[in-house]
């Protein structure tokens, strides 16, 4: 008996196609930094929230309506990163990683799709959808 085991759907089934057929393409306004150790360094903008400014200048600090954040990478991510190339869907990214790291694929594309989901959090990408890919997703 299954009890934790979650029942796919066709509704699930389309939804996980349509976004390993997305090509995630990285921000311009990133800025990558290679370190010693092979790994990355990701510099990025981020807007400042409007309160978070005027406590800033309350307390005497410079007033910026934007700061740069940075995101250290480690091998797996860099080389996540560096997969990222524009022209790969999310599934190629995942079968690459896979071959590169020697892992299983349903493995590898837990773990890409959860980094890409949070560097799409942190605005470092987006996903560019094949046309008439999402037609429909999203909406019950």
């Amino acid at each position: 008996m299954k009890v934790f085991k979650r029942r796919k759907t066709a509704e699930t089934d389309a939804a996980r196609a349509a976004s390993l057929a997305c090509r995630p393409t990285k921000n311009p306004e990133v800025q990558e930094s290679p370190l010693d150790s092979g790994e990355l360094l990701l510099a990025y903008p981020v807007k400042v929230r409007p309160w978070f400014g005027s406590l800033a200048r309350r307390l005497g600090a410079p007033a910026t309506e934007v700061q740069t954040r940075r995101l250290q990478l480690d091998t797996l991510g860099t080389a996540a990163w560096r997969l990222l190339d524009g022209r790969r869907t999310v599934a190629g990214v995942v079968r690459a990683f896979a071959r590169e790291f020697q892992l299983h694929p349903r493995e590898a594309e837990v773990s890409v799709t959860r980094f890409l989901k949070e560097l799409g959090k942190r605005g470092l990408i987006g996903l560019k959808a094949p046309p008439g890919e999402l037609k429909g997703l999203g909406k019950k």
